[in-house]
């Protein structure tokens, strides 16, 4: 099963998001700000952190340097709704892809799933 920390700080929108990736088959640990991802980082393996990039205390652009370093195969998904701060985020973590809000969820899912899925044309050859 595929397992996603996310870094939310908002709790409504850290609830929504876990629902929805949990009905898709994900298996989520949440947290409401980038300090506390970085213990499980540290001690888990995720395959995704699903970080917004605007949090107290360390950002999401600054958690997802540090997974960089400790968890070098873990993909990246930030989520924001400043404008301003994604071509940041894109300069800082150039791999990482962006989700801006406001989004549907099942464009989340959509997003979280094309990261996931096989080469298609790899797995012809």
């Amino acid at each position: 099963m595929i397992r996603i920390l996310l870094a939310e700080d908002e709790q409504a929108m850290r609830d929504h998001l876990t629902r929805a990736l949990q009905k898709s088959n994900y298996e989520v640990v949440a947290v409401d700000r980038g300090t506390a991802a970085v213990p499980y980082l540290e001690s888990e393996k995720f395959d995704l952190l699903l970080t917004d990039i605007v949090m107290p205390e360390m950002d999401g652009i600054e958690l997802a340097q540090h997974c960089a370093k400790i968890s070098p195969d873990t993909q990246v998904m930030f989520i924001t709704g400043f404008s301003g701060v994604t071509l940041r985020a894109g300069e800082s973590v150039p791999k990482a892809k962006i989700l801006s809000k406001p989004f549907h969820l099942k464009d989340l899912v959509l997003e979280v799933q094309r990261l996931f899925e096989p080469d298609s044309i790899g797995e012809l050859n």
